[in-house]
């Protein structure tokens, strides 16, 4: 089995003081930081935008795990991998060549990350798994922090996991959208091994991240 790491969601932290909640994510012990980027048009938000990852990247060492809401997604690859993406992870809805986009962000050399929507069907991205190091189940629909997690994607993971199994292919399961100390342990035990939150990171048991981290974990 995996280790179990967590990549804090950067959407629930205080945005006057991202530096510094990033190193607050470094010091209680974040395995990397999952930075949300909105549109307004994927999705019904906007959020942040190259210039500001390549200003947090600059101070610090953790993983930038960088999901893409944005569409038509293909040309704004470069301007991510640029800004200090490590992960760049994009919707197949939001390209119109997954493949093209694929092997884009193979090229330039970060890792690929796919997302499936609560009601995208994993048959859009069999044909991709053996070129993909990351695909992130929402448990929201997204475009919103602080949404209710959905069981049913669970299925999605398990199917995953099979499919792993079936093909002796290797990529890591992320799951993202109202993960807490509730729900934690079910996508841990239907085969997730990446676990994304933001409100109860930064908000529960009075903002005690590193706490927080660890349960996540160790639920």
């Amino acid at each position: 089995m995996k280790k179990i790491q967590i990549s804090p969601s950067i959407l629930s932290a205080d945005f006057s003081q991202l530096g510094n909640e990033i190193k607050r994510l470094e010091e209680g012990g974040a395995d990397m930081i999952h930075v949300d980027v909105m549109d307004g048009h994927f999705v019904p938000n906007l959020t942040i935008g190259p210039p500001v990852i390549k200003s947090l990247k600059k101070n610090s060492k953790l993983i930038f795990d960088v999901h893409l809401m944005i569409s038509p997604v293909h040309k704004y690859i470069e301007a991510y991998s640029d800004a200090g993406a490590d992960i760049i992870t994009i919707h197949p809805e939001a390209t119109k060549d997954l493949g093209s986009s694929i092997l884009k962000i193979k090229n330039l050399k970060k890792k690929v990350g796919v997302s499936l929507n609560p009601a995208t069907q994993i048959d859009i991205i069999t044909d991709f798994l053996k070129d993909i190091d990351l695909v992130l189940i929402m448990s929201v629909n997204p475009g919103f922090g602080g949404q209710k997690f959905m069981p049913d994607v669970l299925k999605k993971i398990k199917d995953l996991k099979r499919i792993q199994s079936e093909r002796k292919i290797d990529f890591d399961i992320e799951i993202d959208g109202g993960i807490n100390f509730d729900n934690c342990k079910s996508a841990i035990e239907a085969g997730a091994n990446i676990l994304v939150s933001g409100t109860t990171i930064f908000k529960s048991n009075n903002g005690d991240i590193k706490k927080n981290i660890e349960l996540l974990k160790s639920k």
